[in-house]
């Protein structure tokens, strides 16, 4: 607890001798009080905080603090459209420029954790060309000749994280004592969430992992792809996947590429991550452009698998129709789905939930990204968020976070961007396969069936059927009967519906 409470001393004092804290740039954005208190701070700045732009300053203390903090600062980055361009460029840097270590360190470490000679699997490693805050990547030649790339940890970067953590947790416990109202956003289950996906992403064996499964769903849609996984070069510390072909997003020469479709680029990197979370409840939770390499017309491959979202059947059915009644601008169902799924707690009222939201819909319905404020409608929805006592929940919090990220994403790379229809042929497709009567009479015929299996176990003795046997295999064949019109009906309602 000590040693957490110093840590957050510490990165305060950062930020403070940054002046990235309360800028002066933005004092006069700040009401009385918290300009006097900023003003204070200021006077324990250091020479750091004469030169340079807030974001500059702020990408400098956010990579002196360390992987938590870069990875906040990764995800400010992608939103242009709140914090300001100039801004978000200098907070760019965080994403897969940060300083190396050096390549003989690397080549050491890779060589201890595959446990083998580097030649026997190399016959060329090359200087880091990209360094994010967990880890760097290099180019490298395989004996077979293919050219890959191998990603390693930084030296000393779990215990880094872990201090980090307990500093974050010891903040959240802090946050939940002296503010009572935040305690709603579940502070301590955020922070637990966010620990546990670090934990994960500094196992590369788990990158690897789940780069190839990744890489198997995004097979399925063509809208990104994933590098192969070299399973030889995987280790605990170490990561070999083919070389990743196109332009990193995160570099200004990207957009500019010859002959590159910017709007379905855009369209892409949301398809891609809806049509991952909602088809198969796996998703890349890392997509910012750091992590994105495009190349003409509208190619995308994803890299950096060492965050992996993951939503069980329920959230995903949430989510499609959450989507699906914005896209139809049904907000009455939108406000039923958030209590059926326990977003909204159940003495709240549905249709003055059902107003908010179309509060939040009607502005932007249709409009391109470059004349939403993102800023605005963010805030619109914190303040709905406390006015109907919604709270956070921890198993969405990688799924609003990726969220935030890509739509930031498709925003930079098209400005005109509209992100329901992006969306709209993803969600109508799993609207029509997971929710159609077929599909709906076809679960229910499972049930029966499982209905079915249980019963005849528990029915194995051959003894004379009782009134009440004879009853359950009434019941289970009218179930099963009941299915099979369903699916009859269904399909010719959702020809009326589609066709």
């Amino acid at each position: 607890m000590i040693a957490a409470a110093l840590r957050m001393l510490a990165a305060g004092s950062v930020l403070v001798r940054y002046d990235a804290l309360a800028p002066r740039e933005f004092a006069e954005l700040l009401p009385g009080p918290a300009r006097f208190a900023a003003s204070v701070l200021r006077l324990f700045s250091g020479p750091e905080a004469k030169a340079g732009r807030p974001g500059e300053r702020l990408a400098h203390a956010f990579e002196r603090l360390g992987p938590v903090a870069i990875k906040l600062g990764q995800l400010l980055s992608t939103r242009a459209d709140i914090f300001g361009q100039q801004f978000s460029d200098d907070l760019s840097r965080l994403k897969d420029r940060l300083p190396p270590f050096p390549l003989e360190a690397a080549k050491r470490d890779m060589e201890a954790a595959l446990g083998r000679p580097l030649d026997a699997l190399f016959v060329e490693i090359e200087p880091a060309v990209a360094a994010a805050s967990i880890a760097q990547a290099h180019p490298a030649v395989l004996i077979d000749g293919r050219k890959v790339a191998v990603k390693v940890l930084r030296p000393g970067v779990e215990k880094r994280i872990a201090a980090d953590v307990a500093a974050m947790r010891l903040g959240a416990i802090l946050v939940e004592a002296a503010a009572p109202p935040l305690r709603r956003l579940g502070p301590k289950a955020f922070v637990a969430t966010v620990a546990r996906s670090l934990d994960l992403e500094l196992d590369l064996r788990l990158e690897a992992a789940g780069a190839s499964e990744l890489g198997e769903v995004m097979a399925g849609d063509g809208y990104m792809t994933a590098p192969a996984v070299v399973w030889e070069g995987v280790a605990k510390r170490v990561l070999t996947l083919e070389w990743a072909e196109g332009v990193p997003l995160s570099t200004p020469e990207a957009l500019e590429i010859e002959g590159l479709d910017r709007p379905e680029l855009a369209n892409r990197v949301i398809r891609a991550f809806l049509a991952q979370a909602l088809d198969h409840g796996v998703f890349h939770a890392d997509l910012h452009e750091g992590n994105l390499f495009a190349a003409a017309p509208a190619r995308l491959m994803a890299v950096d698998y060492g965050i992996v979202g993951r939503l069980d059947p329920d959230a995903r059915r949430f989510l499609a129709e959450i989507l699906w009644g914005f896209l139809n601008r049904d907000y009455r169902r939108v406000s039923e789905v958030h209590f059926e799924a326990g977003y909204v707690p159940p003495h709240q009222d549905v249709d003055t939930f059902a107003q908010a939201l179309r509060s939040i819909g009607e502005p932007i319905f249709g409009r391109k990204a470059k004349d939403v404020s993102m800023g605005r409608l963010l805030g619109q929805l914190f303040e709905f968020t406390e006015l109907f006592e919604m709270r956070m929940r921890p198993e969405l919090v990688l799924l609003q976070k990726t969220m935030v990220t890509v739509e930031g994403v498709a925003r930079r790379i098209d400005p005109a961007n509209d992100i329901w229809q992006a969306a709209k042929p993803v969600v109508e497709r799993w609207i029509a396969r997971e929710l159609s009567p077929p599909a709906q009479a076809q679960r229910l015929a499972l049930r029966g069936l499982r209905l079915f299996e249980a019963l005849e176990a528990r029915l194995q003795t051959p003894t004379t059927p009782t009134p009440e046997r004879t009853d359950q295999m009434r019941g289970l064949w009218l179930a099963l009967g009941l299915a099979a019109a369903a699916s009859v009906f269904g399909a010719a309602a959702l020809a009326r519906l589609f066709f």
